[in-house]
């Protein structure tokens, strides 16, 4: 464990709380400290969930330490059945609960409820969040399916399948689950079971009946779909369908599972991302060099986009998700760049600055390191804010979470290169901000007819006396930093100030003083 500013992964609880949070009549008990409570906080204000997460904390203090702490274990476990009446509890407890060895998990086994009841061995101080996420998925279905028998399946009824993987606080799970689902559709697959999202313990039950699983996040699902392989003999899908290439390649595989004819699904499929990317605004964009950093399952897909379907090149590719650094590193290579494992911003940071990439695709630590390195960035994966947990329809998979991604990625860099344009020109006698808009015609001037149109009405006009100032270089280059749209007024009042208090020279400190004076 490190102590940090960011990180990307929060302790094993946390997975074990966005596994509760993503299910019905799912309770999860943690045994925690006062200040551990943080639930509400991430899914309500930064998810946006419409209801509070189904989590209880024991809450133990200071005080509570030299008593028995077991026994506030059980109380809480008491009240909260009686009060939520979950089909199944999850029990577990936060890092620093781990040290007093009270064995909630044990405790709670031993209580005699009439639901399930799953501990969860949750090591803070070795695992993290994705890792206590997928535990905690793969532990609440072994627990409600093991022993059971394989069920028969009629030959002639649709094929069927169930969607894994997709948690609270995931990226953009909700419409990836519906993109998929239409994909699926498409090739005349119907959808038996998704989970953990949305899914009640009772739904859970069911996910032996489809023919196959698709693993959506092997972060999360990938233990949950090899053990339903093993003890089901459901086979489950291994391509990740971001992107218009892997979309392609994931409905064929579907077929292969599914013993089906997918080529119409395929024929039928409509993005725009091919074509746009080889459009006259994209084209100039081939090459550009692009930075990627994230979870395993969306960086590495990120990686074959950006270079089969935009033409970047891609400059470096890393993981947080120690778990599946094998995988990263077998991309990283395929690309010919130094994979990079870490959970060290730092060092991410100092990676990003070392290749000074065009373009960086990443998380919302990303963002900010491009953003203060004054590099483009798009967020591909989580941790994110609460930015990336938009209203409206936002796929990453499947065709329309092609678009999504042309969108995401390029438009960020058509930004940057506006932005680099202005720079670039902006003493130019027809660009520079002193010129007048073009539609007033070559005789305007910023200080004649659209400096009058800026100043308010009620401003004084400018006195005769100001060509008797003088303004330090400092300072009109500070002056310049002011919007064009009102610099004519913070010109007026700076000089105004100046000649009340018989400052000849303006510098930076007379500029701020005027700012303070007329800001009261």
């Amino acid at each position: 464990m490190q102590l940090t500013v960011w990180t990307y992964e929060g302790p094993p609880h946390m997975g074990a709380m966005r596994v509760a949070a993503s299910m019905r009549n799912v309770h999860c008990v943690l045994h925690a400290p006062q200040g551990d409570t943080y639930a509400d906080l991430l899914f309500t204000m930064i998810a946006r969930n419409a209801k509070r997460p189904p989590v209880t904390y024991t809450t133990f203090q200071a005080r509570d330490l030299g008593g028995d702490t077991a026994a506030l274990v059980q109380q809480t476990l008491r009240d909260t059945v009686e009060r939520f009446r979950p089909q199944a509890l999850l029990v577990g407890e936060a890092c620093t609960a781990e040290l007093l060895q009270d064995q909630p998990g044990a405790l709670a086994e031993g209580m005699g409820f009439d639901i399930p009841v799953v501990p969860l061995e949750l090591p803070a101080y070795t695992r993290k969040e994705n890792w206590g996420a997928a535990e905690t998925f793969f532990t609440l279905v072994r627990a409600l399916l093991r022993g059971r028998p394989v069920p028969e399946r009629d030959p002639s009824d649709a094929p069927r399948a169930n969607l894994l993987g997709p948690t609270a606080l995931g990226y953009r799970c909700r419409d990836d689950i519906t993109e998929v689902t239409k994909l699926l559709a498409a090739a005349g697959v119907e959808v038996n079971v998704v989970a953990p999202a949305g899914a009640a313990p009772a739904d859970l039950l069911r996910i032996p009946e489809a023919d196959f699983n698709v693993c959506l996040y092997p972060e999360v699902a990938h233990e949950t779909c090899a053990w339903l392989e093993r003890m089901f003999k459901q086979p489950f899908t291994h391509t990740v369908p971001i992107g218009v290439g892997a979309t392609v390649d994931f409905l064929r595989e579907v077929g292969e599972l599914a013993g089906i004819d997918t080529t119409q699904a395929i024929a039928a499929a409509q993005t725009r991302l091919p074509w746009y990317s080889r459009s006259v605004d994209s084209t100039y964009l081939t090459g550009k060099r692009v930075f990627i950093f994230g979870d395993a399952t969306h960086a590495i897909a990120a990686a074959r986009v950006a270079t089969e379907e935009l033409g970047f090149d891609v400059v470096g590719l890393g993981t947080y998700a120690r778990e599946f650094a094998r995988e990263l590193r077998a991309a990283a290579e395929k690309y010919g760049v130094e994979p990079l494992i870490t959970d060290d911003y730092l060092e991410v940071e100092s990676r990003v600055l070392e290749l000074a990439p065009e373009l960086v695709l990443g998380t919302q630590m990303e963002r900010h390191i491009a953003k203060r390195a004054g590099i483009p960035c798009a967020v591909i994966s989580a941790p994110v804010h609460v930015q990336d947990f938009p209203a409206r329809y936002a796929p990453q998979m499947g065709f329309e979470g092609a678009n999504v991604l042309f969108d995401t990625w390029v438009h960020p860099l058509m930004m940057g290169l506006e932005e680099h344009l202005i720079t670039m020109f902006r003493e130019d006698i027809e660009f520079h901000d002193e010129a007048a808009p073009s539609h007033l015609g070559p005789a305007a001037t910023r200080g004649g007819a659209q400096a009058r149109a800026e100043a308010p009405a009620d401003d004084a006009p400018a006195d005769a006396s100001d060509d008797e100032l003088i303004w330090e270089t400092d300072a009109e280059q500070e002056l310049r930093k002011i919007p064009f749209f009102v610099r004519g007024k913070a010109r007026r009042n700076t000089e105004r100030y100046a000649r009340e208090r018989g400052v000849a020279t303006i510098t930076i400190e007379t500029l701020y003083d005027a700012k303070a004076h007329f800001g009261r």
